[in-house]
């Protein structure tokens, strides 16, 4: 984690993947995430937190911002876990996809819907799904219901359908409720 955890201030500039943060009489450049931008709505005047990661390279120190923690951790998963992604890259998914629909990306699969953030192949977007499927918190619900379906009698196939719907509604269900989801759909 880098040194500046967090910063609150007001908004001197506001670019869509830019913002100076005016933190008593200081002026810091962050770079943001268009999803956090939109969350934010970051007007010059505006009084706002930013959750930050300060990048540190041999040549130059570059601090990130985020609205939110879950934002920032799925920035990190991006940067520590899997080779070849880079901030820059790791914005760029930030901003084409939410943090939720990341997740269930990764969780089912989906390399084309990953692949569609800017300057993410899908060889890339491949990495990324095999790298991070069993770090992104859904994983494990997801294979713990479909266990419990499974010794419940029911197929592996009609187990991962009924629990792949109920998630695309509520991408933030826990197992039991997938569990009780998916034997409403399959009794």
């Amino acid at each position: 984690m880098g040194m500046i955890a967090f910063l609150r201030g007001t908004v001197a500039e506001s670019y869509p993947q830019r913002l100076i943060l005016d933190v008593h009489g200081v002026g810091y450049e962050v770079i943001v995430p268009l999803s956090t931008f939109d969350k934010l709505n970051p007007l010059p005047g505006r009084e706002l937190t930013l959750k930050t990661y300060l990048h540190v390279r041999e040549n130059m120190q570059v601090l990130y911002g985020f609205a939110t923690d879950a934002e920032r951790d799925i920035f990190l998963l991006l940067i520590d876990r899997v080779s070849g992604i880079g901030p820059a890259t790791a914005i760029a998914i930030l901003g084409s996809l939410s943090v939720e629909q990341f997740k269930q990306a990764v969780v089912s699969g989906d390399v084309s819907g990953i692949a569609r953030a800017k300057g993410v192949g899908i060889k890339t977007a491949e990495r990324i799904v095999l790298e991070l499927k069993d770090k992104v918190g859904l994983a494990a619900t997801w294979e713990d219901a479909e266990l419990a379906l499974i010794a419940l009698g029911f197929k592996q196939v009609e187990s991962r359908k009924a629990i792949a719907a109920h998630l695309k509604e509520n991408p933030d269900a826990d197992a039991d409720e997938l569990i009780r989801a998916a034997l409403r759909s399959m009794n």
